[in-house]
């Protein structure tokens, strides 16, 4: 599919080169709501272009970011196919469309089968799904996908904007551009650890991990881009860690950050991680991460 039919250049431009992936901003909490919308703001102005919303999020998670900004895209990363029907992402998502033309972007993804009783066929399931949200009438270009193999990418390249790879590294980055070719939005998620200390940096890399480790679709994909089974062991190797994680003086996290880039990456949605709850506004880290990205 050309960039003309699926929007990809305009995916692109909204996004910008850097975003910031967080499941806080997602938060249905009443008590969250004012200071989400201040964190969006605040975004803004430190110039991300794209907030990302993790845990499953849907396109109404988004509303409170973008009533509050002007600029700043939002994105789901990722809305998993088995939670939301695809007529109900499709009549949400005309809804978000209607207020805030050109800002949204669906992200979708097949989950795992450890958190999806349904989790059957997953391939076929998103191509049906697909299907289901083109009859429904949202555009290719207003959708990405978390594409990890090469079936998914091509389908990322083929019926979406481009895709939102999670937990990888430069070197899948570099894989997924050939297989995406040139037009296609890439913008993979990357952690960051704001920590000098290797062993401080290390066990919050390790704790953060955790739960993945145990999910085969991370575990294969790793697999694929040469990590051996003893890496995957102990809360991940060293070698693991340090390929997942950015972590040292600014200097390095910068290289780190940048290597992306290098490798074929559009934009690339960083995750604070800090030891905090999941639902926590690392908005200290932000700053200290845009100044880093200057």
């Amino acid at each position: 599919m050309s960039e003309s039919t699926n929007g990809a250049s305009t995916a692109k431009e909204a996004v910008g080169r850097y975003g910031v992936w967080s499941v806080g901003l997602r938060s249905e909490a009443p008590a969250l709501r004012g200071e989400i919308a201040e964190a969006a703001a605040e975004l803004e102005q430190l110039g991300y272009g794209a907030a990302w919303l993790g845990g499953s999020s849907a396109p109404r998670h988004a509303l409170p970011l973008l009533e509050t900004t002007s600029r700043l895209a939002v994105g789901t990363s990722i809305q998993s196919i088995w939670q939301y029907e695809a007529e109900e992402s499709a009549a949400a998502f005309a809804e978000v469309e209607s207020a805030h033309p050109g800002r949204f972007l669906l992200g979708l993804g097949v989950s795992h089968a450890k958190l999806a009783e349904q989790y059957r066929r997953p391939y076929s399931a998103l191509v049906a799904y697909l299907d289901a949200l083109d009859k429904a009438g949202v555009p290719a270009g207003r959708r990405v996908l978390a594409a990890l193999g090469p079936k998914t990418l091509e389908l990322s390249r083929d019926r979406a904007a481009g895709s939102v790879p999670y937990l990888v590294t430069p070197e899948h980055t570099a894989r997924a551009r050939e297989i995406l070719g040139e037009e296609p939005l890439l913008a993979p998620e990357f952690k960051v650890v704001l920590e000098t200390d290797p062993a401080k940096a290390r066990t919050l890399a390790r704790e953060h991990l955790a739960m993945y480790l145990a999910l085969p679709n991370y575990t294969n994909n790793f697999q694929r881009l040469g990590f051996a089974e003893d890496d995957l062991t102990a809360g991940g190797s060293d070698r693991l860690i340090d390929a997942l994680y950015a972590w040292g003086p600014e200097d390095r996290i910068r290289s780190r950050i940048t290597a992306f880039h290098e490798a074929g990456a559009d934009h690339v949605a960083l995750q604070i991680v800090d030891g905090g709850d999941r639902d926590n506004l690392p908005r200290e880290a932000w700053r200290r991460l845009s100044d880093l990205l200057r």
